[in-house]
């Protein structure tokens, strides 16, 4: 759950940008998985874009697709998106 800066003027301060994704693919092995969820709607949405424009990424639901419900167990930001009505939004991507 990284920090989705949702002001305009701070999305130069996300995370998930090209050059993080490159940095984060670059160290991963061949079968290596990033697996990245927010629930903020529209962060969701850039790092799908993000992640989707990097050619040694491929998405494991498919192109544009989210994660459905993953094993994982309740973080304090998943329970504090739901509490305030929120969706998930996670994301699996494999190196290629």
């Amino acid at each position: 759950f990284p920090d989705p800066w949702p002001k305009k003027r701070h999305h130069k301060r996300r995370l998930v940008q090209t050059e993080f994704a490159e940095l984060a693919c670059a160290k991963l092995k061949t079968g290596g998985t990033i697996h990245l969820a927010t629930d903020w709607q529209a962060y969701a949405e850039h790092m799908m874009d993000v992640l989707e424009g990097i050619d040694t990424l491929e998405n494991v639901e498919g192109s544009k697709r989210y994660w459905d419900r993953p094993n994982r167990p309740a973080t304090k930001f998943s329970r504090r998106g739901q509490k305030l009505g929120h969706g998930v939004w996670d994301l699996l991507f494999r190196k290629r």
